[in-house]
């Protein structure tokens, strides 16, 4: 059992030293790759020290056939070093693949990835070698020692190796010495999650001093009518009143009572000092926790910073493959990466990053001969920043040299789906019909595919950044060309302010940084024309919104002498503003948020929730969520969904039985009406004597094919708006192009092959 653990141990130890070799492994092929060829030789020098580093280390810990993949990629390197190995396309190719295959055998052999194809490290060391020697020597088998050539001394030697297109070399990994120690990011997450309990602790502290003031404040304002009160009494003593009294019992009990009340006088005095003092304490005490609660949590949140350099440094090699697959060719920019952020909030920002590099490659940035045809160089060119911003925040920009959005296509697709009204639109900028794009369901690309084209990409980066206290921002490039995507975050993830509001009778939590203003207004000042209820601010119409009838609460009657007047937040989002209606504004505040837990993951409009000092648990509000459900219920354009009892007609074009059988029984089950044909002819033939709502054709048929299907129907002025999904193996660049040319909507290959993409895919189109 211990030898078990040890190993275990071992190999999560190798783990992370793998994907560093790995990751500088695949920076210095792309940094070769833009090198001029007599600036090679230090680079192929680094490469080959990585390759070496990686097969020892592999070796100590018997993962034989990681071994065997970096010994073949040494003796490439060894060669390359001796200048006897040629740099050309399949060189980079293969030693990618190479980088990118040896990840896979690591990542599964320490239990962390899924399985790989049998004789997967035979298979990429064979295509390596294929560089130095040709079929033959691929074809021999690979000993596994160290060839004389090869001698290197048995240290890990960690490079500082430049970002490929970077203005600033990536900082190296510190290497482990007296002052550095590798921590589990688990063990710094648990720490972290014990800085932020103290922060509520802060917030309690806070609430108890607030609450000891209020004694003493009440306490003074009972004190002020006490004094009055024995006033009265030394009066009536100083009056001789007691004398004057025939009954002696009535006057021995008024003078115990004067007594009383000058004993008590004593008494309150002393109290009062007290509570003075406890009221003092507390607000000291409140100071000094405080600052050093927010000291701890500062320092904590350092240890977890990291260079953006962890976060870019794979983008290039994602721009190369993606350009690579696209037949693009593109050249990376990246500035700024010393910049630090949180590690959260870089893990984060991994699949923005990822659609974003996406969208550029397949929406922006053109084919070369296209590029060539509007003036441009057949390169494209891709900028990513990041530099600081305001109030401890980070700006991370991402712009390319393409062919930009195309406003009229957002403004006709936004239109489409009920996003906006047709009057709305009309009166909306180009930058702020950009904004649209961000929107769910969105999309400008003729045509969907397996990657692209459902218009989800963007609005995940949306969510995934303002889920991290950021905004995101999309412009047009300098000059006009291309497109700019702006993203400002916080550079740690902390506790933040929030306005407390309340609805309904309920509270609520609105963050600050998205609150313009407050406003309390006469309610005749409310403009009840147009669309919907607007106030004037700033010269600007906004929409009037109750946010109690946004969230389906009843507002409470409020006094007849309060009625007249609208207690008024202005909030802002994505370049747009509201003004929300509530029924109280309690006030600003800091706030220690925590996120929902399942099944409360996705409440609508309900983004975390928030622990006040006092204890009480307060939803916060999601401000994208609230401004899609404004607009939405003041949206006139909505498309029209198929009424019950009359179920969508689909039409399906396969020659395979099987395949013709398996649809049908899919689109049947899922609500459809579904009608087929054996090829693209008969298909026609339905089309033209029969009404459907939607096709969806395999490419390869007889008679007609896929795409002659397709285009016949675009050219038939009664069918020419029907969409059109090709279902199909071809699965090059050169047939989903030629799907786009004859007017097809969607492009599904049948390889891996998913019945929820195909439905998903059918309602987004209807």
């Amino acid at each position: 059992m211990e030898d078990e653990k040890f190993l275990k141990m071992l190999l999560q130890t190798f783990a992370v030293e793998a994907r560093e070799h790995l990751d500088a492994m695949s920076t210095l092929l792309l940094e070769l790759e833009r090198q001029a060829p007599g600036a090679r030789a230090s680079g192929a020098e680094t490469l080959f020290r990585e390759a070496h580093s990686l097969k020892g280390a592999a070796r100590s810990v018997n993962l034989a056939e990681v071994e065997r993949v970096c010994q073949a990629m040494e003796r490439v390197l060894s060669a390359l070093k001796r200048g006897e190995q040629p740099v050309t396309p399949a060189f980079f190719e293969a030693m990618h693949a190479a980088v990118d295959g040896v990840g896979r055998l690591v990542a599964r052999d320490v239990g962390e990835g899924a399985a790989v194809e049998a004789g997967l490290a035979v298979t990429l060391s064979r295509m390596v070698l294929q560089l130095l020697e040709g079929e033959a020597a691929a074809g021999a088998a690979i000993p596994l020692v160290a060839p004389a050539a090869a001698s290197v001394p048995e240290k890990t030697v960690t490079p500082v190796a430049a970002a490929p297109f970077a203005a600033e070399p990536i900082a190296a990994a510190p290497v482990a010495g007296a002052d550095t120690v590798r921590i589990a990011t688990a063990k710094l997450d648990a720490l972290m999650a014990q800085a932020q309990e103290l922060q509520a602790l802060k917030l309690g502290g806070a609430h108890l001093a607030d609450e000891t003031q209020a004694i003493l404040d009440m306490f003074a304002t009972w004190r002020r009518g006490h004094d009055k009160r024995s006033g009265h009494s030394r009066m009536l003593r100083r009056a001789g009143v007691l004398d004057k009294l025939e009954n002696s019992k009535n006057r021995r009990l008024l003078e115990r009572l004067l007594d009383a009340s000058e004993t008590d006088e004593l008494f309150l005095k002393s109290l009062a000092d007290r509570l003075g003092r406890l009221a003092r304490a507390a607000v000291q005490d409140r100071r000094l926790l405080s600052s050093r609660i927010d000291r701890l949590a500062d320092e904590v949140r350092q240890v977890s910073m990291l260079p953006f350099s962890s976060l870019l440094a794979s983008a290039p090699k994602l721009v190369r493959d993606l350009a690579h697959d696209s037949g693009k060719d593109v050249a990376v920019d990246i500035q700024g990466m010393a910049l630090e952020a949180d590690r959260r909030i870089l893990e984060q920002l991994k699949t923005p990053l990822t659609h974003l590099l996406r969208n550029a490659l397949d929406h922006g940035i053109e084919l070369p001969q296209q590029r060539v045809l509007a003036g441009k160089p057949p390169r494209g060119r891709l900028v990513i920043s990041v530099s600081a911003h305001e109030g401890a925040r980070i700006a991370l920009t991402l712009a390319d040299d393409g062919a930009g959005v195309n406003v009229d296509k957002v403004r006709a697709r936004a239109l489409k789906m009920g996003l906006r009204t047709e009057d709305q639109l009309a009166r909306m900028a180009p930058d702020e019909l950009q904004q649209l794009i961000l929107e769910s369901g969105l999309s400008t690309s003729p045509i969907l595919t397996d990657l692209s084209g459902h218009g989800l990409g963007l609005a995940i980066v949306r969510e995934k950044v303002e889920a991290l206290g950021g905004t995101i921002s999309v412009a047009a490039g300098e000059g006009g060309i291309g497109t700019r995507f702006g993203i400002v975050l916080p550079s740690m993830l902390a506790t933040f302010r929030g306005l407390q509001v309340r609805c309904g009778g309920q509270a609520f939590m609105l963050p600050s940084r998205q609150v313009e203003r407050v406003l309390r207004i006469e309610a005749p000042s409310v403009d009840a024309g147009g669309e919907a209820p607007q106030l004037l601010v700033d010269g600007e119409h906004l929409r009037l919104v109750s946010l109690s009838a946004l969230l389906g609460l009843k507002e409470r009657v409020r006094p007849d002498d309060a009625s007249r007047f609208v207690q008024v937040v202005v909030v802002a989002n994505a370049g747009e503003r509201l003004a929300f209606t509530v029924e109280e504004v309690v006030g600003d505040q800091e706030m220690l948020v925590q996120p929902l837990v399942p099944p409360l993951r996705r409440v609508p409009h309900i983004s975390a929730a928030t622990v006040l000092g006092g204890g009480q648990v307060v939803p916060l509000l999601s401000v994208p969520d609230l401004f899609k459900s404004a607009l939405a219920a003041s949206a006139m354009a909505w498309p029209v969904a198929p009424r019950a009892g009359d179920p969508v007609s689909l039409l399906v074009a396969e020659d395979s039985v099987t395949a013709r059988t398996q649809l049908r029984e899919i689109l049947e089950s899922a609500g459809y009406r579904v009608t087929t044909a054996a090829d693209g002819m008969e298909a026609l033939d339905n089309l033209q004597s029969g009404d459907y709502d939607l096709l969806v054709t395999d490419v390869e048929m007889p008679r007609l094919d896929g795409f002659g299907l397709t285009a016949r129907v675009r050219r038939d002025e009664r069918l020419s708006q029907l969409p059109v999904i090709l279902v199909t193996a071809l699965d090059s660049r050169e047939d989903k192009e030629r799907g786009v040319e004859v007017g097809a909507n969607a492009y599904i290959v049948k390889r891996g092959f998913s019945q929820q993409r195909l439905l998903d895919t059918i309602r987004t189109l209807l």
